[in-house]
């Protein structure tokens, strides 16, 4: 082998840098080895076609952590988000559409075109998702309880449900609401107005394989409003530069602390050692040693995939096999010679720098999922469209625009021995229609385009299943069970080995937190007589 380090992480996706950058400021050697020839993982950008350039898979900025963008110093380094002026824009099958966001009132007058009664109850709606939301931030930089630790397993669990007790009976049903039925169900006892449930409802299936019917989707719509931009609670906003943008100040920052990346750089198989965890070897053959080897990739593609069952626990190969990873997404990047016009809001304005949801009901996300279920993917799928170049000029020629295509329900595995390859093609066809029919001329403005099916963003980013969070934001997934009860703590499964990446608490999303709390872990594993943080 070559040389040792005192950490070695596999993944320079931005849970990796970060978890690499709180370990080389408390002294520690690190090396990071990345797959592809940038770093970021999933939060890249790239030039698809010339003059345009876009973030290729994550394309939006909420979630990331306000303490990790202020211990990495990112704003000195150029990190800049710049806020939606309205949440989303939804274009209605009646011709109709509804702006959500800009305030609770810009946002009570929207909703009162549809139903005065939904306007009046959107405050104590807001009041009570804002509850959960503040439940997890207090949760998310904190590391649950690990099953099988005796004491202190009670100890932890009963330090972070004190949170939760103080919550009073209405708040604490809220919880409950939400952590365990379906959005259906949940926005039904709030709202009547269709449009409004599904203006709430799409956050239910972002990167979720699954229909707003399906018990515990709530949770998926809540998991993304806990975030927020320059300091406002629950907003969305656009990296300048794209996502990428934050991944290199990043690995500059971990760089300036000493950190060693290597590009490039694929890992064939952890190796252990006795039980343990001790380096990994490259596809190339290289052998590199290492004192604790931490993964930044999904749990399915670690266990599965870099690792042999025989240096597993008994029975670990099983409970990997029943990890649950797919989020149904399809991803597309198009080069615009001019601003789509909808047909309900034809000329430019502040609903083409907002999230553009072609989704309007909960009937038709249900529909959606049912129909790549039985055939694989939706004839009328879910569309979310972002066009960044709207507020930043550095991604497009003037007067031309980029778009990002987020995109549900497409089945992780085709029905039938069908492949994604043979099907990539007339899938995103699908998805151009779905936009031309709210957005007439949209097709001949498109001057070029990327398309990543479930199985293109496995062969890009390694996300197995193309899942965008690492594994399904189920409950039995969650919290001190995500990936595996007993492992919910950002150890492996075996001694020496992390897991820093979206398959571990609090899940999916540019959030930093799994990189900052796995090294919270390891730095307290390494002893007391580790030298301090610096």
């Amino acid at each position: 082998m070559t040389k040792a380090y005192d950490a070695l992480i596999i993944g320079a996706g931005h849970n990796g840098l970060v978890c690499a950058f709180y370990l080389a400021k408390a002294g520690l050697k690190v090396r990071i080895v990345e797959a592809r020839d940038v770093v970021g993982g999933a939060a890249v950008t790239e030039e698809f076609a010339p003059g345009f350039r876009n973030s290729v898979a994550s394309y939006t900025v909420s979630l990331l952590q306000p303490k990790v963008i202020a211990d990495m110093k990112l704003a000195d380094h150029g990190y800049r988000v710049i806020e939606r002026p309205i949440s989303n824009f939804l274009p209605q099958e009646d011709g109709g559409y509804l702006k959500l966001g800009g305030g609770l009132e810009r946002t009570q007058a929207e909703f009162s075109k549809f139903s005065a009664r939904d306007a009046a109850m959107l405050p104590a709606y807001y009041d009570a998702l804002e509850n959960v939301a503040e439940l997890l931030r207090d949760l998310a930089l904190r590391v649950p309880p690990n099953v099988g630790e005796g004491l202190r397993t009670l100890f932890d669990g009963a330090r972070q449900g004190r949170r939760f007790a103080t919550l009073n009976l209405d708040q604490q049903r809220d919880v409950l609401d939400l952590f365990t039925k379906s959005a259906r169900t949940m926005l039904d006892a709030w709202f009547e107005s269709e449009a409004v449930k599904a203006a709430f409802g799409f956050d239910a299936v972002v990167g979720n394989y699954a229909s707003p019917d399906t018990p515990g989707s709530a949770y998926v719509l809540l998991h993304h409003v806990f975030g927020e931009v320059n300091g406002k609670k629950g907003a969305w906003g656009h990296s300048v530069g794209g996502m990428g943008r934050i991944t290199e100040i990043m690995a500059k920052v971990c760089r300036a602390m000493g950190v060693e990346i290597s590009l490039e750089s694929p890992v064939a198989k952890v190796l252990v050692d006795g039980g343990k965890a001790v380096g990994v070897r490259l596809v190339g053959g290289e052998e590199i040693a290492a004192a604790r080897v931490i993964a930044n990739v999904g749990p399915k593609l670690l266990y599965e995939r870099m690792m042999d069952a025989s240096d597993l626990p008994t029975g670990y190969d099983r409970r990997i096999r029943g990890f649950k990873a797919g989020s149904g997404t399809f991803r597309m990047n198009v080069a615009l010679s001019q601003l789509p016009k909808f047909t309900c809001l034809p000329e430019p304005g502040e609903h083409h720098q907002s999230g553009i949801i072609l989704a309007p009901t909960l009937d038709y996300m249900d529909r959606a999922f049912l129909d790549a279920k039985q055939h694989g993917w939706s004839k009328a799928p879910i569309v979310e469209m972002l066009i960044p170049s709207t507020v930043d000029d550095s991604l497009a020629p003037a007067g031309q625009h980029v778009a990002s295509l987020f995109c549900q329900q497409f089945a992780p595995e085709l029905p039938d021995g069908r492949d994604w390859d043979d099907e990539e093609e007339a899938a995103a066809d699908c998805i151009i229609d779905t936009v031309e029919k709210h957005a007439p001329g949209f097709r001949a403005s498109i001057i070029a385009q990327t398309r990543l099916s479930p199985k293109g963003l496995e062969r890009k980013f390694g996300l197995v299943g193309g899942d965008i969070m690492h594994g399904n934001m189920s409950l039995d997934q969650l919290w001190a069970a995500r990936p595996v009860l007993g492992n919910g703590g950002y150890r492996g499964a075996v001694k020496g080995l992390y897991i820093c990446g979206a398959g571990t608490h609090p899940g999916g999303g540019v959030t930093g937190a799994p990189g900052h709390n796995a090294a919270q872990v390891i730095l307290r594993d390494r002893g007391l007589f580790a030298p301090r943080w610096r």
